[in-house]
């Protein structure tokens, strides 16, 4: 292996690549035409009496999507090779049961319409145990006190995958059967000992769990909340966390986002109500905001246990209203990512109904909010949106970041996008394809992957109402709902991102209605691609396997940083094949309450030659290593300051 590493430094923001800017520019004013036009169709169509009969599946055929002038000119004169513009082949099978997934989520639901009961929960998948393949962690929640019907109480549960993409129930060995109103999960090595541990967030005290050895052989989690100060208040309603390193001191640091200030006497004296439905769960614009936490990992003790600090205040992170005082915030999701390029992780953290927080590191302890003056604090009409799920990526391939947020029923998603590797951000969810055919789905958790492994980052948004009985109420509203998926045609289509019919012809499985929420991927069974699993709320998951059968290239990268940051959480890494340099950075919480995989997967496409192939690493620390891969089609180990393998 050719390896160059460089000693530690700043880190310097990934090379941008240049883009046909002008083309885009045009592209904006017609996109913006069809937007309408098809808005217009939309609410003209949801206004006609229901279709008498389906249509029958033999009549499906996926999209069709006309190639820009200049590459029909390029194809006709032969100078450069054909680009698909058609999406591909893939089916999504569902194999829960198969598998060995027989968990179900209980929301406590009696008929009170309390509102805890619609959002959850999340779902983790991390080697707990490393052995080399993903395991998987799913939140549940309980019965509400008063009102139990089960004999024994539901549990959180953690499945060990044998490395086929089957599971085996441990959670009764684990620690981590325990019964508590879940809601989010994050993973990370906090105490340095090359171990994942687990961060458990609740409607009433959240919990950390030590991964440690079992007396017996095997792991097992201890709970070291109280020692290690992370439980938070016994009054917060905490939705997702994320650890990552904000103070680059090399251990893991802790973030976590709470909701609205709850109770059920608050819920009940505001007794939401729907024209037709009767008590319905209410919005959270009747409820009173909350502030998020943010705690510094201090290291271990002298007795060698980890500490906590709650830094929030001198970090700068709480936002108040000027007027009430009251906080502002109202999150549900967040992903860490450095937004400005300067080496220091930032934040975004999206709110429901009110406007979202990009908080920017200063590098120096503190955090300044900058949402507003960098364009992501609100939708294209200047409106705060009820935003769930979240994610980042740069899905152009280049140095252009992309950040997608999952909204209500009829409020499109929103993607905010940079403009030559820099903000602020604009929102071009419209110009890109994701505008219209998000807009009548409630979508919580979202994520961007390459499910068909051609190098470019496509999306998927898992959604599903709160409603049991909407449909009563609102025609184009159903309690469940089939995913949206969003293929990345590249430059070679007018908008990137292609909306594929939810219809089984087209993907299989992932068509099927559900009550969606969390979302994560990982290559659960060994073959390369990214399977994907959804959370439903009171149901259970639906775990789909990827069993797209393209021919196409791959190379996934694991990286083992130094201690503590054993996970290298905060890494980035571009890989260049043929020409194109693709960007990918490990930081696991992505979507809504959940945590994917933490190896990366880069796509190649048709590209076989790993000689035409330059992976360049940048460690959180700053440092740097260059590989080049000896062969594709397997997962590359890399770690700091050491050979690959």
């Amino acid at each position: 292996m050719n390896i160059e590493q460089k000693p530690p430094s700043r880190p310097r923001p990934l090379p941008t690549r240049g883009e046909a800017r002008i083309r885009r520019a045009f592209l904006v004013s017609l996109a913006v035409i069809a937007a309408a036009a098809l808005v217009a169709a939309a609410a003209y169509l949801l206004l006609q009496p229901e279709a008498p009969a389906p249509v029958e599946e033999a009549e499906i055929a996926l999209p069709e999507v006309a190639a820009a002038p200049e590459q029909a000119a390029a194809g006709a004169a032969g100078s450069q090779a054909r680009v698909a513009t058609t999406p591909p082949q893939v089916q999504f099978t569902d194999i829960t049961e198969e598998a060995g997934i027989d968990f179900v989520h209980v929301n406590g639901a009696y008929g009170e319409r309390l509102m805890p009961e619609t959002i959850g929960s999340g779902a983790a998948f991390f080697d707990y145990d490393r052995d080399g393949d993903q395991d998987l962690f799913l939140v549940n929640s309980r019965e509400w006190a008063g009102h139990e019907t089960r004999s024994e109480p539901p549990t959180q549960k953690l499945y060990r995958n044998d490395g086929t993409g089957h599971f085996e129930d441990v959670t009764n060995r684990s620690g981590l059967d325990i019964s508590t109103y879940g809601m989010g999960v994050a993973v990370g090595d906090v105490d340095g000992d090359g171990w994942e541990d687990v961060y458990l967030t609740t409607l009433n005290g959240n919990r950390l769990f030590l991964n440690r050895p079992a007396e017996d052989s095997g792991r097992r989690f201890q709970d070291i909340t109280d020692a290690a100060g992370v439980a938070g208040r016994d009054d917060a309603w905490s939705s997702s966390a994320a650890f990552f390193d904000y103070d680059r001191d090399g251990d893991l640091d802790l973030f976590v986002v709470n909701y609205v200030k709850w109770s059920r006497d608050i819920d009940l004296e505001i007794d939401f109500r729907l024209t037709g439905l009767g008590r319905a769960y209410g919005a959270p614009v009747n409820f009173v905001g909350t502030d998020n936490v943010l705690y510094r990992n201090d290291g271990l003790d002298a007795d060698g246990r980890v500490r906590f600090s709650d830094v929030s205040a001198a970090a700068g992170i709480r936002v108040s209203d000027p007027v009430t005082g009251n906080p502002v915030g109202k999150g549900l999701g967040v992903v860490p990512f450095d937004y400005d390029g300067d080496g220091w992780e930032d934040l975004i953290v999206v709110n429901d109904t009110v406007r979202n927080f990009l908080y920017r590191n200063l590098g120096d302890g503190r955090f300044e909010e900058t949402a507003i003056f960098e364009g992501v604090a609100y939708d294209r009409n200047g409106k705060g949106t009820s935003a769930m799920g979240v994610d980042v990526a740069r899905f152009r391939d280049d140095a252009d970041l992309g950040i997608a947020v999952g909204n209500f029923a009829n409020e499109m998603a929103s993607l905010f996008v940079t403009t030559n590797g820099g903000p602020p951000f604009v929102d071009e969810a419209v110009l890109e394809g994701l505008g219209p055919a998000s807009r009548i789905p409630l979508t919580f958790g979202l994520m961007f992957f390459d499910y068909d492994l051609d190098g470019r980052e496509d999306l998927l948004l898992a959604n599903g109402h709160l409603e049991h009985d909407i449909h009563k109420v609102q025609q184009s509203q159903h309690y469940a709902q089939p995913a949206s998926l969003f293929w990345n045609c590249g430059e070679a289509c007018g908008a990137r991102f292609v909306h594929l019919p939810p219809q089984p012809a087209a993907v299989g499985d992932l068509a099927q209605d559900l009550v969606g929420r969390g979302i994560a991927y990982a290559d659960i069974d060994a073959d390369g691609d990214l399977d994907v699993l959804m959370t439903q709320n009171g149901r259970r998951p639906a775990l789909l396997r990827n069993d797209q059968a393209l021919g196409h290239h791959w190379l996934r990268v694991e990286l083992v940083g130094r201690a503590p940051n054993t996970g290298a959480i905060g890494a980035r890494l571009a890989l260049t094949a043929d020409g194109v340099t693709r960007y990918r950075a490990i930081r696991p919480t992505r979507g809504y309450l959940s945590q994917v995989e933490r190896p990366v997967t880069f796509g190649l496409g048709e590209l076989a030659d790993p000689a035409a192939v330059t992976l360049r690493v940048i460690w959180p620390d700053g440092s740097e290593q260059t590989v080049k891969p000896t062969v594709l089609d397997t997962t590359l180990t890399i770690e700091q300051g050491g050979d690959d393998g």
